[in-house]
Formats: C-alpha cells, structure tokens, sequence
C-alpha cells in the first residue's frame, strides 16, 4: 500500500502540492508515493528553471525510469522559486523520500490557493484503490 501525505492535496496523475510550511508563502510540489512505485528505479529527472511560470496543469518535466518516461504537471499556478538540484546528482531520492527529500519544485503562486479541483488524501485514497482494481 502507498503512503499518502495527509498535508498534501494531489492530482490524478499522482503528483502532490503542499504549503512549504517554513514561514514563506511557498508550495512545495512532487510526485506520490504510488506514481515512484510504478515507475520503480527512477534514473533521470528532468526539472525546469527557477523564475518559470506555470499555469495549473501545466507540464513542468519529466521522470525516467527503466520502466518509463512520465511527463509532471504542477497542481496549482505559480512562479518556480526553487528546484531540487540534488535530484540531478541522485534521482533515487525520489524512490526512497517521494514527500521528503524527493521534492521537485517549490512555487509562489500566483493567485490564491484553489484548492477545489485537487484532490485531499482522502480523496486520493479512493482512486488509488479504484486504480488498484
């Protein structure tokens, strides 16, 4: 069974937005725990630059592993202020800390957080075990 981030709000297509939580207005976005398992060993993450806009939905990079190269789409529209530039030396963090150190991006939205058309944990739960049917 995948560990679900209960802080996080989620895509279908399994990637996570949170509040950074550090005292800055930031989000910090990855993928979950069940889209790193599917993957399985993740060889390369493509990661865009610091200073990009993204709109909701928009695709942001890509991860590889043996198995598959997947396209990510950031939950919410922001402006990229950080990227995790230990993922270039080591894209295996992504397997072993999908919601710690296996973060992607960080953002400063760019409108307030609406959350309406994501998913909370809970919800996210239910199409992972729709999913896993």
């Amino acid at each position: 069974m995948s560990k679900i981030d209960t802080s996080a709000y989620y895509l279908d297509s399994h990637e996570w937005i949170r509040p950074a939580n550090d005292g800055s207005d930031e989000w910090i976005c990855g993928i979950s725990d069940h889209a790193q398992e599917a993957m399985s060993d993740i060889a390369f993450v493509g990661l865009p630059r610091v200073g990009d806009t993204l709109q909701a939905g928009d695709n942001f990079g890509t991860v590889e592993s043996v198995k598959a190269v997947s396209d990510v789409y950031v939950p919410l529209s922001g402006t990229i202020t950080a990227v995790n530039s230990a993922l270039e030396n080591d894209p295996s963090i992504l397997n072993s800390d999908p919601y710690g150190k296996g973060w992607l991006i960080r953002l400063k939205l760019t409108a307030a957080a609406d959350l309406s058309s994501l998913l909370n944990a809970d919800a996210y739960a239910e199409l992972l075990k729709t999913e896993e049917h």
